[in-house]
């Protein structure tokens, strides 16, 4: 990017859901994504009914209050610019998100991230992305100009939500081109435009995400590799601690031995819905990871 072009940067994003009458503390910067449900936001000049498909997003500095009408799951992220070429309100509320920029909201809710401090896989490319479409949707409300931001390429998120629901599948980088009928290389080169990464980095990040669920829900490394898709608990562990710095076995006894989290604090799990890992488990005859891919 140019100096003049806007820059973001995220370290996590996540999915929750929250009952009816609850209240989400937005404190800047803060990213929210409407998936389902209403609400009612107020905070930094600003109060709206939001409903499914609605953006916010919430100044550094800012903060802002969603209280949930109807049983309402939220994308989140600490979304935040590092360099603006047009100031923007301190919170700002894009209707319709969604619908407008659906290649985004597929990539946000269906692989959502968790990283904690640290730059990883997805994350600046997200947040270049959301980054652009809310501006480019408060320019076009607001009838200003619209600047040559970066848009969302379909291709990278019809693969990238692909690889991500199922990543215990026999994908190769050929299999995820052959998906959107384009060439090994077309298909890199859109995943270093778009992500500045590799289809399998993403490959690769999709499964240590799954593996993470099912290790924290209690399944045995050895399980866990078969439903990621790894040949052998071997290769798995080895990924694994490549990954992570440490083996699974290992990760999975550390994350017993601090005690319970809170379902919001899940990652790439809505709170609530801890019945994912077993349900992954249920998952039969996950193949093995084709090396080409690795």
């Amino acid at each position: 990017m140019s100096d003049a072009r806007a820059r973001w940067r995220m370290t996590s994003a996540r999915t929750e859901d929250l009952p009816p009458g609850a209240t989400y503390d937005a404190h800047g910067p803060r990213w929210l994504l409407v998936v389902a449900g209403t609400g009612h936001l107020a905070g930094g000049g600003v109060e709206r009914r939001l409903r499914a498909g609605d953006a916010v997003l919430v100044a550094p500095g800012q903060a802002a209050v969603l209280t949930t009408c109807t049983t309402t799951r939220l994308a989140t992220s600490d979304l935040a610019p590092e360099h603006l070429a047009h100031p923007l309100p301190a919170v700002l509320v894009a209707e319709g998100f969604a619908a407008h920029h659906d290649g985004v909201a597929a990539l946000v809710t269906l692989c959502p991230v968790v990283t904690g401090c640290r730059s990883s896989l997805l994350t600046d490319g997200y947040a270049d992305l959301v980054g652009a479409a809310m501006t480019t949707t408060w320019l076009e409300e607001s009838g200003r100009t619209v600047p040559d931001e970066p848009r969302t390429d379909p291709v990278v998120a019809a693969v990238v939500a692909a690889v991500g629901e199922r990543p215990g599948e026999a994908w190769t980088v050929e299999r995820m081109a052959d998906l959107v009928h384009l060439s090994r290389s077309a298909l890199a080169e859109r995943f270093r435009r778009e992500l500045r990464r590799t289809p399998a980095e993403v490959l690769r990040e999709a499964r240590m995400r799954e593996a993470r669920v099912l290790l924290r829900g209690g399944a045995r490394a050895d399980r866990v590799a078969h439903l990621v898709g790894y040949g052998s608990a071997a290769a798995f562990s080895r990924a694994f601690a490549a990954h992570h710095g440490v083996p699974p076995q290992a990760w999975r006894d550390a994350g017993r031995a601090s005690g319970p989290r809170r379902p919001q604090a899940r990652e790439g799990e809505a709170a609530g819905h801890g019945q994912r890992g077993p349900e992954a488990q249920r998952r039969h005859d996950a193949v093995r990871v084709d090396q080409q891919a690795s």
